[in-house]
């Protein structure tokens, strides 16, 4: 039985009772983050530097770390930008644009606990007049893309309001 948390419902007209289209929530890259109500990215930690990597799946930045000298951690879901921009033009496959393509805003993310920077795509409806650097932002998950079945979700990072103290969490 899927929860709330994995399903997503679509509101279709409401021309002869048509029922609503329900479909199920899952990551578009399994392993990068989790799909709960306060979403998490999934990173590693190596066990005797104590530093991060995200996505632990890619192994890192040490080449010479073995699998079972890294483990699963859950990264902090704010912090702060660092910087930001947006993309006027499609990104290359294997990345799914929509059609017909809406520009995207992006941000460098700063995990103050971690000391790393993570990119990714800033949540629906924000534009790069709404951010600066230093705000405070959450990760958050949104659409990627949709078939039949599936909403394919990545995670964003969403700005909180001015004065949020979230970001030390």
């Amino acid at each position: 039985m899927e929860t709330a948390l994995n399903i997503c419902t679509f509101l279709t007209e409401e021309i002869n009772n048509v029922p609503e289209e329900t479909k199920i929530r899952v990551p578009a890259v399994e392993g990068f983050f989790t799909v709960d109500n306060e979403p998490h990215l999934i990173g590693g930690r190596y066990k005797k530097s104590g530093s991060y990597c995200f996505p632990k799946n890619l192994g890192g930045s040490d080449p010479n770390v073995s699998d079972d000298e890294l483990e699963e951690v859950l990264l902090s879901r704010y912090g702060k930008i660092w910087s930001y921009t947006n993309s006027a033009y499609p990104p290359p496959p294997p990345f799914i644009a929509s059609e017909p393509y809406e520009p995207i805003v992006i941000a460098a993310v700063e995990l103050e606990e971690e000391k790393m920077v993570v990119l990714g795509q800033v949540a629906n409806g924000y534009s790069v007049e709404d951010l600066s650097i230093g705000m405070s932002v959450e990760v958050d998950t949104g659409l990627l893309y949709e078939d039949s079945e599936h909403c394919y979700l990545t995670w964003m990072w969403r700005p909180l309001p001015e004065g949020s103290n979230k970001d030390k969490k």
